[in-house]
């Protein structure tokens, strides 16, 4: 696989600028806080570290932005960045990576995982080596983490059927696209749109299928032209991938007759989706910014590398930029996470904003 590293000196804040309050800002369940003067100062955090990102895969365009806020994080303080994992969304692919982050020592982890549970042994190891451990986009269920979280995973699922069916009426048949079915975020998404869709203003939309392209372009495109052969009468689709949802763009861009009876939503990058926004193809879909999910990330993995924060409930770390941010307690299937805030809902009065440039 590729692997990228760079450092730069470290950026030392004056003592003066410690003293400086915060503005508050709370973002999805009180995740950012704004604290005077509370957590770390760049200056407080170890230089010269070496941090591991391991994305879902080298290919991914989200990931590939989400590694750069990495990257952009890890320079400011001082430390390494190492992009290292497999062409494939698979725990197999991954686990090289982390192998070769325990061999060269590195001072942590951070994970898109494949698979909730397959990657544990090797992230036990790399603990038991001193290495510590982030997950971020799609978390992983082993102990003594923390998971970075894009946005509160309820609020994706609830709003992605929500945006759909104000779209559609509120009535016919829907189908998800999604990536690997092993994906933790995608499939935490799609509970609770199930949840969602058995309120009362959904009763007469009807979930008929979930398909799976694996984060692949062309598996996407074969899985979503046997979802619409399937189900000629296919009113919806939400595609909580951005691999998907651009596959399928491109596909109904170009067989326009079906935009006729069938809606397309889900969660696209603005550079991807722009095309297909303006062309109305597809009038709204969501998504966070995946460089500052990497960012944040990266400032998070610095801070528990640093010793200073441990991953426990409440305790609060700076992420350069992007403010202070508190570590809410477990939750479900979720562990200890930092909420990135919510999603921000794409369309042609935002897709040529420079905020949408990413």
């Amino acid at each position: 696989t590729g692997v990228q590293t760079c450092a730069l000196p470290i950026l030392m804040l004056r003592r003066s600028r410690l003293a400086l309050a915060a503005a508050t800002a709370v973002m999805a369940a009180g995740s950012l806080v704004a604290v005077a003067g509370a957590a770390n100062a760049a200056g407080a955090l170890k230089s010269g570290q070496t941090v591991y990102f391991i994305p879902k895969d080298t290919l991914n365009p989200y990931e590939v932005i989400a590694d750069a806020g990495g990257k952009t994080a890890l320079k400011a303080i001082g430390d390494t960045q190492v992009v290292s994992s497999g062409t494939a969304d698979t725990a197999a692919a991954q686990i090289p990576s982390i192998q070769a982050a325990i061999a060269h020592k590195a001072a942590a982890i951070v994970i898109a995982g494949n698979d909730p549970k397959a990657l544990c042994p090797s992230l036990a190891a790399a603990q038991a080596a001193g290495v510590k451990v982030v997950a971020f986009d799609s978390d992983v269920t082993c102990p003594n983490h923390i998971f970075i979280n894009q946005a509160n995973t309820q609020q994706i699922g609830t709003s992605e059927v929500d945006l759909l069916g104000a779209e559609i009426g509120y009535s016919g048949q829907i189908a998800i696209l999604s990536a690997e079915a092993t994906a933790t975020n995608q499939n935490a998404w799609i509970g609770y749109m199930k949840q969602e869709l058995k309120l009362p203003k959904y009763s007469k939309m009807k979930l008929v299928s979930i398909v799976y392209g694996n984060d692949d372009p062309a598996t996407s495109l074969t899985v979503l032209q046997g979802l619409l052969s399937a189900y000629p009468n296919l009113r919806g689709i939400i595609s909580p991938t951005t691999v998907g949802i651009s596959s399928a763009a491109q596909y109904l861009d170009t067989h326009k007759s079906l935009l006729k009876h069938l809606t397309l939503t889900g969660l696209g990058l603005p550079s991807q989706m722009k095309k297909y926004v303006l062309d109305g193809t597809c009038k709204e879909f969501e998504l966070w910014n995946p460089n500052n999910l990497g960012y944040l990330a990266g400032y998070a993995a610095a801070s528990l590398a640093s010793g200073l924060i441990t991953g426990k409930a409440g305790q609060t770390f700076t992420a350069g930029k992007l403010g202070t941010y508190k570590i809410l307690p477990a939750a479900g299937t979720t562990g200890p996470s930092v909420v990135l805030g919510p999603p921000t809902v794409f369309n042609k009065a935002n897709i040529n904003l420079p905020s949408s440039n990413f």
